[in-house]
């Protein structure tokens, strides 16, 4: 009559490794971790089809005892944890002891391990829990142990894991993370039999220096605040070095890396002000507070913690950006040596106060425009005002109130034209029907006549009947926005996504055709990659061709870029170059694979969409903003991006009408 019983240990262990071993990065995670728990000062990770056919991490710590080792394997078994009060002082990295019992059910797993006191070591070798062997062996200090063949008794995990590329990415993270935790230890990662780290153990700024590139060398800033209750310590990067992505930005609570979007608004706080709008700065920074003020057990990866006051490190953490922005001079600050009569540019030191027709020009007083001079001598005032000093330049002063007046006079005719047309009459002829906007917008192929117009389901579609949006009166706002006026009211367009649209549809067409046109470089850039975005870049040749990238290896992770998309409207702009196009490319499109499940010709055609729009910091002439809403309202969707923002928006005349209510 009894129903309830105990689970084999075999189905315990499966359904712990649900939450343990999600992917090939969780067993790098864990095996890694436990090494420099070990205390190890060298460790290396080889790795084989991302993961899937081997996982190896060898390392020279403490090393196990024969029962120690089998112990290991158990469920619960663990060397940190005591007694219930032992939870709130981990400062360790596992401590729950199911890593090596949750990675034995879902594989086969190797172990040798030896104690540098002890002349033999210990074979172990488990398949989906079942102990197959264990014996004594002749083996290095330290522990080797190999994972194989991951999931192999559950066929339905291993076929939800995503291309090699992905779970590359994700084992690269992971390696990334660990390393930075522990500077002062040396990590070496193979692939495929290929070295891609070798990171030889030193300081964190070398650690940084070595994993990202030599360009960093220049962009550190030491970052560190000491209080009683917490203590903050690492490097910022410059804010000309921020990325367009959130790929380089880590945070360690006692040598543990987290996720904490709260902090990461403190710090982005503390560089309001000097970022370009959609960068994001790089960052290392190490909380260590006392493991009693923390709560690390929410999360079954422990990426997530709770502070018991989180004010107080928002606060900390921000003051030391700050401060570290102010020791470095990274902020922009008031220049009170300057002279403050200069409308554009800086100048040095020895060209301020220089008015020649290359340099600034001063600002004109009031009071010498205020009257012309006598006609007999035209280039000097009639009357010098007692406070001018005598080498006044009085021939520059009437060079520039020229100008001032014509700019007027410019600015004045610019304002009229923006009202031409609204106050005239209306003719005196039949009403008809407003063509709808597709009437005047560029086709591809001239209309059927027999064929209905196609109306595209949009907001874009759902201006009222009547609504005829004039080409000729379209307005740029803050190079941001495009206004034009409807009989509805006032039609605004955001710039960016407008182009963020057009490229999309674009580029997803010749990913489609394969038919994409490369704009050949006349000088071919080198590019030096991150590994992680190497080895996606060579998985992608195939689209990233389509588009009309065309590019070589040349070894050490490092590409030359012979063509770029003819389509792209910032590659060669000053604002960035190939190099960085194409970087920011495939940060981009790890970002968007990390958080969307799209196919991959989508990812990447919305990926190079959003990294190339932003042209919308430039200014248009008349004839681009009329060419950018005519290829908007041809588009496929075009009330909104491919991510689902919206492009348009409608203020009715209602609305207007209600912003000047008393």
């Amino acid at each position: 009559m009894n129903i309830i019983q105990l689970l084999p240990d075999s189905i315990a262990n499966q359904i712990a490794a649900g939450e343990v071993v999600q992917r090939p990065a969780s067993v790098v995670k864990e095996l890694l971790e436990n090494s420099v728990d070990a205390g190890a000062k060298s460790v290396q990770l080889i790795v084989r089809d991302a993961g899937r056919t081997l996982i190896q991490v060898i390392d020279d710590g403490a090393g196990m005892t024969e029962t120690d080792a089998r112990m290991s394997f158990e469920r619960h078994a663990t060397s940190k944890i005591r007694t219930s009060d032992d939870l709130f002082r981990i400062r360790t990295m596992g401590f729950r002891g199911e890593a090596l019992a949750s990675i034995a059910a879902v594989a086969q797993v190797e172990m040798r391990t030896r104690r540098a006191s002890e002349e033999l070591g210990t074979l172990i070798r488990i398949e989906g829990s079942e102990l197959k062997a264990q014996e004594a062996i002749s083996c290095l200090p330290g522990t080797n142990l190999l994972v194989k063949n991951l999931f192999f008794n559950v066929p339905a995990r291993r076929n939800f894991l995503k291309s090699n590329s992905v779970e590359m990415r994700h084992i690269l993270d992971e390696f990334q993370r660990v390393s930075l935790a522990h500077p002062e230890v040396s990590f070496t990662l193979f692939q495929d039999d290929r070295e891609v780290y070798n990171l030889p153990g030193g300081k964190l700024s070398r650690r940084i220096i070595d994993m990202f590139g030599k360009s960093y060398r220049e962009q550190l800033a030491y970052c560190e605040e000491e209080t009683p209750y917490v203590k903050v310590r690492g490097y910022i990067g410059k804010p000309e070095s921020a990325k367009k992505t959130r790929n380089e930005q880590f945070f360690f609570v006692n040598l543990r890396y987290i996720k904490h979007n709260y902090l990461h608004h403190a710090v982005t706080g503390a560089y309001e002000g000097t970022l370009p709008e959609g960068s994001h700065p790089f960052y290392v920074l190490f909380i260590d507070i006392d493991p009693s003020h923390i709560d690390i057990n929410i999360h079954p990866t422990k990426t997530e913690i709770k502070f018991d006051d989180e004010r107080s490190v928002y606060a900390i953490v921000m003051a030391a950006v700050r401060k570290a922005m102010g020791v470095y001079n990274l902020a922009p600050s008031l220049d009170f040596d300057g002279n403050v009569n200069f409308l554009s540019g800086q100048g040095s030191a020895t060209d301020r106060g220089r008015s020649d027709a290359s340099g600034p020009r001063p600002v004109v007083p009031s009071w010498i425009t205020g009257e012309r001079p006598a006609a007999s001598d035209p280039d000097m005032p009639r009357d010098r005002p007692r406070s001018l000093p005598s080498n006044y330049n009085f021939d520059k002063a009437s060079s520039d109130r020229a100008e001032t007046e014509a700019l007027k006079k410019s600015s004045a005719r610019n304002w009229q034209a923006l009202f031409e047309g609204i106050a005239k009459p209306e003719p005196a002829t039949p009403p008809t029907t407003t063509p709808p906007v597709s009437d005047w917008l560029p086709t591809a192929e001239p209309p059927v006549p027999e064929q209905p117009a196609l109306t595209l389901g949009s907001k874009a579609n759902q201006l009222s009947e009547g609504d005829d949006v004039q080409p000729d009166n379209i307005i740029q706002v803050q190079n941001r926005y495009l206004l034009a006026t409807v009989k509805s009211g006032l039609l605004v367009i955001d710039q960016r996504r407008a182009y963020e649209r057009i490229l999309f549809d674009q580029f997803q067409s010749a990913l489609t055709r394969h038919s994409g046109a490369s704009q050949q470089l006349l000088f071919p850039k080198t590019v030096k990659l991150m590994p992680v975005d190497y080895q996606l870049a060579l998985e992608l040749r195939e689209e990233l061709t389509s588009l009309g990238f065309q590019f070589d290896e040349l070894g050490a992770n490092s590409l030359v870029i012979r063509g770029v998309p003819a389509l792209s409207p910032t590659l060669g702009a000053a604002t960035e170059s190939e190099e960085d196009v194409f970087g920011n490319l495939l940060a981009q499109f790890r970002e968007d694979t990390g958080k969307l499940k799209l196919e991959r010709p989508e990812a990447l055609a919305r990926s190079l969409a959003r990294r190339t729009a932003s042209r919308y910091q430039t200014r248009l002439s008349p004839v681009e903003c009329k060419a950018l809403v005519d290829q908007l309202f041809a588009s496929s969707n075009p009330g909104y991006t491919p991510k689902g923002e919206a492009i348009t928006s409608v203020l009715t005349l209602d609305k207007i009408a209600g912003f000047f209510k008393p």
